[in-house]
């Protein structure tokens, strides 16, 4: 009975826990409010154990981290070309993301998971192209935020 009992708590734990958990919808557009190539919204705001889910609106694009734009213990991960792909960010801290194939022309978005941990860290990362300027706006943004 004793069993049976915490089992049962254990499982309204975690049914509870998951049930707290957010989705956030990121759409991958050829042409959005900020100009080509973008992330629609470009900065997400998210607790730990949120899902990020990436909709490939527009054919052509992807989803995926950056190196060292990723907080201390976190996995990257990289979608496929027009497929969606959802991820479970457990870790707190900033995470970078960009589509590969519009990188340099500034298709990147910011993530912050609680607490942005490894900002310094994640601002000092070199982009290419127009990514470098779209980056330095949105940590303006998170850090105009705090």
């Amino acid at each position: 009975m004793k069993k049976t009992m915490l089992a049962a708590a254990c499982a309204l734990l975690a049914v509870t826990g998951a049930a707290g958990a957010e989705e956030h919808v990121i759409e991958m557009l050829n042409k959005g409010e900020r100009g080509a190539m973008v992330f629609v919204p470009d900065i997400v705001r998210a607790a730990p154990g949120d899902t990020v889910r990436f909709v490939a609106v527009d054919k052509g694009h992807n989803a995926e981290t950056i190196k060292g734009m990723v907080p201390e213990g976190a996995e990257g991960f990289k979608g496929k070309i027009n497929e969606e792909v959802t991820v479970r960010l457990a870790e707190e801290g900033i995470y970078g993301i960009k589509c590969a194939p519009h990188y340099g022309m500034g298709m990147v978005a910011l993530i912050t998971v609680g607490e942005p941990v490894n900002a310094a860290q994640a601002e000092t990362v070199k982009h290419p192209g127009k990514a470098g300027k779209v980056f330095a706006e949105l940590f303006g943004q998170v850090v105009a935020s705090k």
